[in-house]
């Protein structure tokens, strides 16, 4: 069977990551890692054994001819890497969010179906252990007719939550609700309904942002409703990053860690607290949890190798992460005009720069990168 060539453009987190997922997978080989600073290309190369090491990407490409190019850098440069590396005909896997707008997340589409080739969005909670076995008890039909879903995030600024870990959340969602048609969204910063002059750019250059606090009805196809919260707390809470189905014989509720099953659709405290039942998580048979590879960063690629196998689109496709934008700028704009948004929007424009505009607001100035430098000034204007 084919082994897949695999490219790895950044090698910082992601890139470590991504690359100990293709080294470990029996399907897939790394031919080359670039990077413009040298000492992290060494160090991963070292790490996973690839000795063609690159500054350039363009004679990387040219040089190695990678089937698959991953590209986990940070998201202000995913556009333009993206539409670089789809010029040359390459398949892609880019790190989540795919783009900071539709614009962008539009040319990138384009640009793949005018060469050919696949995107693929690496929301790997959506391929993991976790998710498998929530998938597999789904489509057995232990929780009868889905009926609707919750999803939260970990405590970061609700905004920023949105543009980071919302998407993973969006997209579990997605998973089930199969097509989100409209939002009705709440964004309050400062305990008010957010303002123009609550607009900010985001850290991690994930785009432009508003509201501290985030609550988001979503509408699917299908009559199933969900609701995503991304809230602001005093202290992150990992815990609180989960998801739950709620359907007309149970319940099944989604951790990245674990999975379980509620035998009833109802359940009310009794001071029995087994009720709910763990369900086996799944992997691949060739994975080795002793392995460095991360299982979902592993079982992503598995789905990809499969993808490409069957000439089908990846489960994170670009499509479907062109969608997950879709349903975050609905978000923004449904708080910013007090309405709801049907989707897709024919305005594919940023809603939170429009209405900037629109009030008669320059776009916002330039705001620190790191999210703890973000955070503290943002805190000192909201409660100055």
């Amino acid at each position: 069977m084919k082994i897949y060539r695999v490219a790895i453009l950044g090698c910082r987190g992601r890139g470590t990551a991504a690359a100990r997922a293709y080294h470990a997978h029996p399907r897939t080989e790394i031919v080359a890692l670039c990077d413009l600073v040298e000492e992290r290309r060494n160090t991963l190369g070292d790490e996973v054994g690839v000795s063609s090491r690159y500054a350039d990407l363009d004679e990387m490409i040219k040089d190695t001819s990678p089937d698959i190019v991953a590209i986990p850098t940070g998201t202000e440069f995913h556009y333009d890497l993206c539409m670089q590396v789809l010029e040359h005909g390459v398949n892609i896997e880019v790190e989540k969010p795919m783009c900071i707008d539709l614009i962008q997340a539009d040319d990138v589409i384009r640009k793949s179906e005018e060469k050919g080739v696949q995107v693929a969005v690496h929301h790997q909670g959506r391929v993991g252990s976790s998710m498998q076995a929530i998938s597999k008890a789904y489509n057995e039909g232990k929780i009868g007719n889905l009926r609707y879903m919750y999803g939260s995030g970990k405590g970061y600024y609700g905004g920023y939550g949105l543009m980071n870990i919302g998407t993973h959340m969006l997209n579990n969602m997605l998973h089930f609700g199969k097509k989100c048609t409209s939002i009705a969204a709440h964004l309050t910063t400062g305990g008010k309904p957010i303002s123009p002059e609550d607009v900010n750019p985001s850290p991690s250059g994930m785009g432009t942002i508003a509201g501290e606090n985030i609550t988001a009805t979503l509408q699917y196809e299908g009559n199933v409703t969900g609701t995503l919260l991304q809230h602001r707390f005093k202290t992150m809470d990992t815990n609180a990053y989960t998801m739950e189905l709620f359907g007309s014989e149970g319940r099944l509720f989604w951790k990245s860690a674990g999975a379980w099953f509620l035998p009833t659709p109802h359940y009310l405290p009794d001071g029995n607290n087994d009720k709910w039942e763990s369900l086996d998580l799944l992997f691949p048979d060739h994975y080795d949890p002793n392995s460095s590879a991360s299982q979902d960063d592993y079982w992503f690629v598995e789905e990809y190798v499969n993808a490409l196998d069957e000439g089908r689109e990846h489960t994170c496709s670009g499509k479907e992460g062109r969608h997950i934008i879709e349903m975050m700028m609905g978000i923004f704009e449904s708080a910013a005009y007090g309405e709801n948004v049907n989707l897709p929007q024919e305005n594919r424009t940023h809603p939170l720069l429009r209405w900037r505009k629109e009030n008669g607001l320059q776009p916002p100035n330039e705001m620190p990168r790191g999210y703890g430098e973000w955070l503290n000034l943002e805190t000192k204007r909201i409660t100055n």
